[in-house]
């Protein structure tokens, strides 16, 4: 096992990438998707089945979890790995994009940021020193700069003033990390949909020089076409032997089309939120089992996923529990999705291994576009 963080690239074919990240709790194959761990759980689902649909990592959420339960206490407990029993690699993100979400909760500074709980009102400061000292309390093995992260639409001058800002607070990150083997230390770029900004963050970050770079300030609200559009661009800004984050996507073809960009490393809610709500993801699209249409079927959800939701129950038991609101329709569900992502994420690094990436993604949307089995 290696004892330091390191990242191999692979094959290439077309932008498309794959890779491998060494940490000391194991490797990471890149393109790769991480399912979020918000407080220290996947919700509805055991570490060890999250860890049997293929994942590699968990993302944790520092803004939360210095809440609740705090990072000195999960600190005192042994660390984050051992307090949520999940023994490989973890992502902890800098709380900038959740603190920044709170609206009227917050007032930003040059030095940071200060904010009220969204739990019980009480007060809170945030710097990128208090970040990355969260960060290292928890044990994450690959940490996060703390940024702020502007909703779009905003004007070029908010934008360019956030982005500067961000690299300044990365620049303070970087000193704050210091030198600490076996673990990484990632750069967030920001310049919301502007291409110059993003070249001007990404030259400021490569100067600090990081482990890894993320691809910020996307996927909030400015759509597909838009965030593709940039990623024409940005991966290239960054440097091609590092892995590259892109935050917060996404939707499946959210994230074929990120990978065919260049794109390494990907975060998303949905596939756990939808599952909560009755919402499958599935290679002919999203399936809504509330649908009446489901009742009487004794189909699996697909035919061909290996998860204990299509292997083991129909598609009308699927329907009742989540009508009857019964958990297991929340754990089956949960289960089904993050399986199938970690499948697509499989699908596409032996495509690119194979330099057919780009046939393999023809055949990704024409089967989405076909849409759910027709009704019984």
């Amino acid at each position: 096992m290696t004892q330091h963080f390191s990242f191999d690239l692979g094959v290439t074919d077309g932008g498309a990438r794959t890779g491998l990240i060494r940490t000391p709790r194991g490797d990471i194959r890149t393109p790769a998707f991480m399912p979020v761990g918000t407080a220290a759980t996947v919700k509805a689902m055991l570490p060890g089945s999250v860890r049997a649909t293929g994942a590699n990592v968990l993302l944790g959420n520092t803004y939360h979890l210095m809440l609740r339960p705090t990072a000195e206490r999960i600190d005192r407990l042994g660390g984050l790995h051992r307090f949520m029993n999940w023994d490989r690699p973890i992502l902890t993100d800098s709380g900038g994009f959740q603190v920044m979400s709170l609206g009227e909760l917050r007032k930003v500074d040059s030095d940071g940021v200060t904010f009220k709980s969204h739990i019980d009102g009480s007060k809170h400061r945030l710097t990128p020193e208090r970040s990355i000292e969260i960060q290292r309390l928890l044990g994450s093995d690959i940490v996060m700069c703390f940024d702020e992260c502007p909703a779009l639409p905003a004007d070029r001058d908010r934008i360019a003033t956030s982005m500067r800002l961000s690299m300044d607070w990365a620049e303070r990150s970087r000193a704050a990390f210091g030198d600490r083997p076996g673990h990484a230390l990632f750069g967030i770029q920001q310049g919301g949909l502007d291409l110059d900004l993003r070249a001007e963050s990404a030259e400021r970050l490569r100067a600090i020089g990081f482990d890894g770079y993320a691809i910020g300030g996307l996927a909030v609200g400015e759509g597909q076409a838009a965030m593709f559009d940039c990623l024409d661009v940005a991966p290239g800004q960054l440097p091609q032997d590092r892995p590259r984050y892109l935050m917060g996507v996404g939707k499946p073809d959210d994230i074929v089309g990120a990978v065919a960009r260049g794109v390494d490393m990907m975060d998303c809610v949905l596939p756990s939120r939808s599952g909560r709500t009755g919402q499958a993801w599935t290679r002919r699209g999203q399936v809504n089992l509330r649908n009446a249409r489901h009742a009487d079927d004794p189909r699996p959800l697909d035919e061909t996923c290996t998860c204990p939701a299509c292997t083991g129950f129909s598609r009308a038991y699927l329907h009742h529990v989540v009508r009857a609101q019964e958990i297991i329709g929340s754990m089956l569900l949960t289960w089904h999705n993050l399986q199938y992502y970690q499948d697509l994420m499989a699908g596409m690094r032996e495509a690119i291994g194979a330099g057919r990436f780009a046939t393999w993604q023809k055949s990704f949307h024409a089967t989405r576009a076909e849409g759910d089995i027709e009704p019984i």
